[in-house]
């Protein structure tokens, strides 16, 4: 399947339309946002496309990205999107409106399956097993054309994923729970950048 990737630096076009709804995902130079970079942002809009963002990471200077990512008509699907705003605000300095995230719809729809990635969500709704070689591969330099793939890859099939199990939901009565749970990610995200990892609702 042929995708149509395109690489931005610095930032998106001024003239892009999106649509209103968008998948996203991140790219960094680690797992720990108070240290590593954020590299990359990719963006498609479901139709077999991948908008890839490189940023000058000495400015994070992306005003046409931060107003997609603040526009509450323009809905945001990711996968695990709490580890994405956490280095989006961090750097960006912007929260996320209007998210859904395919981790959390899995593990409340997905009672029969231990298994949440991604790739095991692509391999069961699209019945694509995609390789995940380039996931530990640094994205702060020039770009392979393999790279740039895996990148699509992480954003293409979002949108019927999260159809697919917000099908579930419903039909499972957990529709409500889910949405509840959404509403906590701003929290959960200002709880990580303030250095609260653990289970603050444990004894």
């Amino acid at each position: 399947m042929d995708i149509d990737i395109k690489l931005h630096k610095d930032d998106l076009p001024e003239d892009l339309n999106l649509g209103k709804s968008i998948a996203i995902d991140g790219e960094f130079g680690g797992l720990n946002p108070l240290k590593d970079k954020l590299c990359l942002i990719q963006i498609s809009t479901g139709k077999n496309d991948a908008h890839i963002i490189q940023f000058d990471r000495k400015t994070y200077n992306a005003p046409q990205l931060k107003k997609v990512l603040k526009d509450k008509n323009i809905q945001k699907i990711g996968h695990f999107l709490r580890a994405d705003l956490n280095f989006i605000k961090h750097y960006l300095k912007v929260d996320v409106e209007n998210i859904e995230d395919t981790k959390i719809q899995s593990k409340l729809a997905r009672g029969y399956s231990d298994k949440h990635s991604l790739k095991d969500l692509i391999k069961e709704f699209i019945g694509i097993d995609i390789s995940k070689q380039y996931q530990s591969s640094d994205f702060g330099g020039d770009l392979s054309q393999k790279q740039l793939q895996y990148c699509a890859n992480d954003v293409i099939y979002l949108h019927q994923i999260h159809n697919s199990l917000n099908k579930i939901l419903i039909r499972e009565s957990r529709k409500h729970l889910y949405d509840d749970v959404i509403k906590f990610m701003k929290t959960r995200v200002d709880l990580d950048l303030a250095l609260f990892k653990d289970d603050i609702w444990s004894h």
